[in-house]
């Protein structure tokens, strides 16, 4: 009896359109138990499109003598890359009534022709007008679009688990479907991205392939979050859904509509170790909770603010972080040239602490270089390393000297790869893109190349 007096005052509150924190009243009558959701989808899925975009990759066909030398110049037409069309199909939500439309990158960031259908079947050519992999997100334009249906960006940090929610997407492509769950966790971190910038809300509400740039919206019909992956091992929905905070939403496309050409990131400059029981009782804490600073580059916007090693940072703006990953989020929904307020605690002691939200600086110059015929490893691209490339490429902190940009063809066949860090020639050390371009420039019959690879040094040799 009390499970069915709750549903029928879920009912309810969907029907009345009002927030789960508002004051309640049971149904009044049996239409109103008998609408369900149908007001809240009435309202929210005509703002949710299907989203059709053709991708042209390049495929190689690789013949199995190619390895030999006896063959390899006869066969050596057959590894030539060929165009080959692939079909994505995912979900947008349309975000503002001249055709601001959202969705994952997964779906839409490389293709090279899309097409947007509307939930009264109207059709609408699209662009890309700012994308970022590693959050899998991406802003559209449909062309020619007027008075369109929109959905609002609720402040997602409001969010609370065990809030109703309905997913809206095109799963399998058979159409526009809705399916409802509640909100079963917050701040998951790392849990379906493979880059670890993942920060998502977690819900029970089943999603399946396409349903990927779909809505999450609450009661009231506003948008919490974009859906971006599930967690599964079949590849079906097992009740674990991830979306991307409406707050990440909300800083994409005020940057999209700026006129940035590339989604930007106040750059932190440090790495954090989240805290655990022993770590907060060696430090004297009461709490378990923030991260402690582990590395901090010299010209990070924290170290010129007066954070050093050992510092544990527990909130940004009043929320609480546990993980880079969180101060990711948080410094990013704070904003590129704002500041952000950072609870620092030092010998026990709490403070209050502007640090100005900025990117990484292009300094000193990385002066970047292709080599040319005359080289040793022609078609090699390399640059000196600064704050700017470490952030791009996601390298240590601590890297310093040449880093490699493009292995170009010769390179790239011994082994070299992008992001290796290019140590020393033939035993002479490397310290700047002159250094290398020289010690390239000398004929020999053999090279060595010492790099440096994810934190592990590598020895190339190649016979010239």
């Amino acid at each position: 009896m009390i499970r069915q007096s709750l549903t029928l005052l879920s009912l309810c509150l969907l029907v009345l359109g009002t927030s789960v924190r508002s004051d309640t009243r049971v149904p009044q009558s049996s239409a109103e138990i008998t609408l369900g959701f149908a007001p809240l989808v009435k309202e929210s899925a005509p703002a949710v499109v299907n989203i059709y975009a053709k991708i042209v990759t390049q495929s190689r066909g690789r013949s199995p003598f190619m390895d030999d030398p006896f063959f390899e110049d006869l066969f050596r037409g057959f590894n030539q890359p060929r165009p080959r069309v692939e079909n994505s199909l995912g979900s947008g939500v349309i975000l503002t009534a001249d055709g601001v439309v959202v969705s994952n990158y997964h779906v839409v960031g490389m293709a090279s022709e899309i097409r947007v259908v509307t939930n009264d079947r109207r059709e609408f050519n699209a662009r890309v007008v700012l994308a970022d992999q590693a959050s899998d997100l991406a802003i559209l334009q449909l062309d020619d679009a007027d008075n369109l249906p929109y959905l609002d960006l609720r402040d997602s940090d409001q969010v609370e688990v065990g809030e109703l929610v309905l997913a809206i997407g095109n799963p399998f492509g058979v159409g526009q479907t809705v399916s409802s769950g509640i909100v079963s966790g917050l701040a998951r971190t790392g849990t379906a991205s493979g880059d670890g910038l993942g920060y998502f809300v977690q819900t029970d509400a089943p999603i399946n392939p396409g349903n990927s740039g779909g809505a999450l919206v609450d009661v009231n019909g506003d948008l919490i979050g974009i859906n971006t992956r599930i967690l599964s091992r079949s590849g079906g929905s097992n009740g674990i859904g991830f979306a991307i905070p409406a707050n990440l939403v909300r800083e994409f496309v005020r940057q999209a509509q700026r006129g940035a050409e590339d989604f930007e990131r106040p750059w932190a400059g440090m790495s954090g170790q989240p805290m655990d029981a022993d770590l907060a009782n060696s430090l004297g804490l009461d709490l378990v909770e923030g991260m402690m600073i582990s590395n901090l580059h010299p010209q990070s916007p924290f170290a010129e603010a007066g954070f050093v090693i050992g510092d544990v940072i527990t909130q940004v703006d009043g929320k609480v972080v546990n993980s880079p990953s969180e101060m990711v989020f948080r410094m990013t929904v704070t904003g590129l040239g704002e500041e952000a307020q950072i609870t620092r605690v030092r010998d026990g002691k709490i403070e209050q602490i502007s640090v100005a939200m900025a990117v990484a600086p292009d300094a000193p110059q990385a002066n970047p270089m292709r080599l040319g015929r005359g080289s040793l490893l022609p078609g090699l691209q390399i640059a000196q390393v600064n704050p700017a490339l470490i952030a791009r490429m996601g390298l240590s902190l601590n890297t310093q000297g040449v880093v490699i940009l493009d292995a170009g063809r010769y390179a790239g066949r011994g082994g070299v790869q992008v992001g290796d860090v290019l140590l020393g020639v033939n035993g002479v050390l490397i310290e700047t893109t002159q250094d290398a371009k020289d010690i390239l420039s000398e004929k020999t019959r053999w090279l060595q190349l010492d790099l440096l690879r994810r934190g592990q040094r590598v020895s190339l040799r190649f016979r010239l």
